[in-house]
């Protein structure tokens, strides 16, 4: 039996947990320094509650770190203060270079870390999040292993650690930042009286932007025209005492393809290419 050790059962990490062990594998919690609606979630997901960090570390083969972003490291390096020979897991929302670093401290110590991302709504009735499992090989297969056949679907990148994390923060950029724009237009639109018809136009609205890359060729193209546009929006925005951040930053990114105006046939690798700026400009 595989014994995982859970960091921590919040409203994502105690369904995963829960699935481990309904897979088979027995899943430990730490209570200690958890609140009450953490301890009932771990209870109810079936979890099992260990004297301290310490014992849980001594009996696991496995350390799964779901946890808020920026705890991330305060987790890593908690678990790291004990002896522990595993592999840990790194699942939370952190870029690359946190991934890596968290990596390097594990290396030190002769621990494996995987580097994962998990992409989805926790597992329920009508959702089966994505974990995604980059790093080591061995350790990857190990990691997939527990929720095989489970509602938290395991996909192995076989790539090296900073592939799952830069593949949550290239979905998250944009599936976050567009329900931020999305209650930024709302309210735009509210204040103006006309909050209505904009649901009324978002309703006809059918595609799905984040899958269709063929259309990026023609945002270059027509991003002239769209940054000046974008930059209006700004305005009205900060007309109506709301913030124009996102506006501005649209403009800002829509300005890099100036020199692509009318370059409706360029090849998607360039269209991407330049958006890349100077490290310390961007």
């Amino acid at each position: 039996m595989t014994t995982v050790t859970l960091l921590h059962p919040g409203a994502m990490g105690a369904p995963v947990g829960a699935h481990a062990g309904r897979a088979g594998a027995r899943v430990l919690y730490v209570p200690i320094g958890r609140g009450s609606a953490s301890i009932d979630r771990a209870r109810k997901a079936g979890l099992e509650a260990a004297e301290s960090l310490g014992a849980a570390l001594a009996v696991s083969d496995l350390i799964m770190s779901i946890c808020p972003p920026h705890a991330a490291e305060d987790v890593a390096h908690d678990v790291l203060a004990h002896t522990f020979r595993g592999i840990y897991v790194e699942a939370n929302a952190i870029s690359p270079e946190r991934a890596l670093r968290i990596a390097n401290a594990c290396l030190e110590r002769d621990i494996v870390m995987i580097d994962a991302s998990l992409i989805g709504a926790p597992p329920g009735a009508d959702s089966s999040p994505r974990l995604y499992l980059s790093g080591d090989p061995d350790g990857v297969s190990r990691v997939a292993a527990v929720f095989e056949g489970t509602g938290v679907v395991a996909r192995p990148l076989y790539a090296g650690v900073g592939a799952a994390s830069a593949l949550k923060m290239a979905f998250a950029s944009f599936q976050k930042s567009a329900r931020a724009l999305a209650a930024v237009s709302h309210a735009l639109a509210t204040s103006h009286g006309v909050g209505d018809e904009l649901a009324l136009e978002a309703e006809s609205l059918s595609s799905r932007i984040l899958a269709e890359v063929d259309y990026l060729p023609s945002l270059a193209a027509r991003a002239w025209r769209w940054a000046p546009e974008m930059e209006e929006i700004a305005a009205a925005l900060r007309s109506a005492g709301l913030p124009p951040d996102l506006a501005v930053a649209s403009a800002t990114v829509m300005r890099l393809w100036n020199a692509d105006k009318d370059r409706f046939d360029l090849p998607l690798e360039e269209v991407l290419a330049h958006l890349r700026v100077p490290n310390g400009q961007g």
